[in-house]
């Protein structure tokens, strides 16, 4: 008997019944996209996580550690850091200020924060949303092929289809309600799995006789190294680059959408608990499992090392317990890609049928429409994801750096600055888009700086430089 094939058939069947439970909650597309804003604080919290931390925690970031080694400390630091920053700094304002603007999505809050609709707004946020969750979406299929071909050998596209159906059934059924459900189910899994995993393994380590350090420092001469050996400039260019993972974290709309879904703002001091306790030791598990994986196994035995977490899982742990684990990884990209589905239909939705174009229809037109564009979206996830040969940590690297650019400086600066413009939220979002493709695109810009800072701090000083010099213009 199969455990780990029935540990995983039943987490299967949690989230499609969830998916069939909150359809009935779903009378608007308000509903649909926030949940009408009446999450709870413990719900709202571990929906974050979960939709945060994709399978890039649960593979990419564990196979950038057995890659490079002590490095991806700086990576885990950066992202833990980030994650306490925007809730402590973004939370409660973006949750109290887009209910007083009565707005459902980032870009509709940019659009009518300063007190008139900018449709430009609206239209370039929409392109920018639609273009970089490509690679967002496709990593998440991705990481469901990996998974799937390594626990039970189903072929890599065989493996992407039974995921992206599951996550595109339950999203188009049940909306956020059922994502943010289905996100509290996931983030307990993944954090099991991202504590207990690494636990595991360093035990397996000092059985045979080493500490982890030492155990890495055996694989090979950098890899024990917080900068991998670098010195000068290329030594702080690798913090800097760990680091700037962070910044991407206040530009996220799937994310920012968490906060603005709570049902009492009040509540946002116990969910930042919450979130902060999750992702403290979900992020160095995380970079703990590569360095476990480095030090019992090495890099030769990988084809490809984003396969280490489901092959530690196998390896050391009970078929039933390996199971569980491994639907932790499934539900990590589920509960990202599910999020991003939902950001992308209302981007298209609500940002530009209903707000640009003017469409005035029925609420039930709007939650019919909807669920086909739910679909629509994730059948084009899913054949970029098979046509993708990128691996999971590049693809979301990317999507993150340009997200967190186009969207982040442009918030940060609207609830913290009042001199903020609708002409420098446009300037910044264009910025932040624009000098993330040309910056990742030239190698030296590159190796001088990770476009994830380059790209956030030219956004950053776009939108002030913009807003100062249209200020007689509002």
């Amino acid at each position: 008997m199969d455990f780990t094939l029935i540990g995983f058939i039943v987490y299967l069947g949690v989230v499609l019944v969830v998916g069939f439970i909150t359809y009935r909650y779903n009378k608007t597309h308000r509903d649909f996209f926030i949940a009408g804003r009446r999450l709870n604080p413990w719900v709202a919290a571990f929906s974050e996580r979960a939709s945060g931390e994709s399978a890039w925690l649960l593979l990419g970031l564990p196979g950038a550690a057995l890659a490079a080694g002590f490095l991806e400390m700086w990576t885990a630091l950066g992202c833990v850091l980030g994650i306490i920053f925007y809730w402590f700094i973004v939370a409660k304002g973006l949750r109290v200020e887009s209910e007083k603007s009565d707005s459902i999505t980032l870009p509709d809050f940019f659009a009518e924060r300063t007190g008139r609709e900018d449709k430009l707004i609206h239209v370039v946020s929409m392109l920018i949303v639609l273009f970089f969750f490509t690679f967002y979406l496709a990593a998440q299929f991705n990481g469901a092929g990996k998974v799937l071909n390594v626990t039970f050998g189903v072929p890599p596209v065989a493996g992407m289809a039974i995921g992206a159906a599951v996550i595109v059934f339950y999203t188009m059924m049940g909306g956020f309600f059922a994502v943010a459900w289905t996100d509290l189910i996931q983030g307990i899994i993944m954090i099991a799995a991202l504590v207990v995993l690494p636990v595991i393994g360093l035990v397996a380590i000092a059985e045979q006789g080493h500490s982890l350090t030492t155990a890495v420092a055996s694989a090979g001469d950098n890899f024990a190294s917080v900068v991998g050996g670098k010195t000068g400039w290329a030594a702080v260019a690798v913090i800097i680059g760990g680091l700037s993972w962070g910044l991407g974290y206040m530009g996220q709309p799937h994310l920012l959408t968490r906060f603005m879904a709570i049902k009492d703002p009040k509540k946002i001091k116990t969910s930042r608990g919450i979130a902060i306790a999750w992702a403290i030791p979900g992020f160095f598990g995380a970079m703990m499992i590569g360095l476990v994986g480095l030090s019992l196994y090495g890099q030769g035995q990988f084809s490809d090392v984003e396969q280490i977490m489901p092959h530690l899982a196998t390896t050391l742990l009970p078929a039933w317990l390996a199971g569980v684990f491994i639907s932790a990884a499934i539900a990590a990209m589920m509960s990202t890609a599910d999020s991003q589905l939902l950001v992308i239909t209302s981007s298209v939705i609500e940002d530009f049928y209903h707000k640009t174009l003017g469409k005035e229809v029925s609420e039930k037109t709007l939650l019919r429409l909807s669920r086909l564009i739910t679909i629509v979206v994730g059948a084009a996830g899913f054949l970029i994801a098979i046509t993708s040969k990128k691996l999971i940590f590049a693809l979301v690297s990317y999507a993150w750096a340009g997200l967190g650019a186009s969207f982040g400086p442009a918030l940060l600066l609207m609830l913290k600055w009042k001199k903020t413009t609708n002409q420098g939220v446009l300037a910044g979002m264009l910025t932040g888009s624009i000098s993330t493709v040309v910056w990742s695109n030239i190698a030296v810009l590159n190796n001088f700086i990770t476009v994830r800072f380059a790209s956030f701090v030219l956004a950053f000083v776009a939108v002030i430089v913009v807003s100062l010099l249209t200020q007689k213009e509002t």
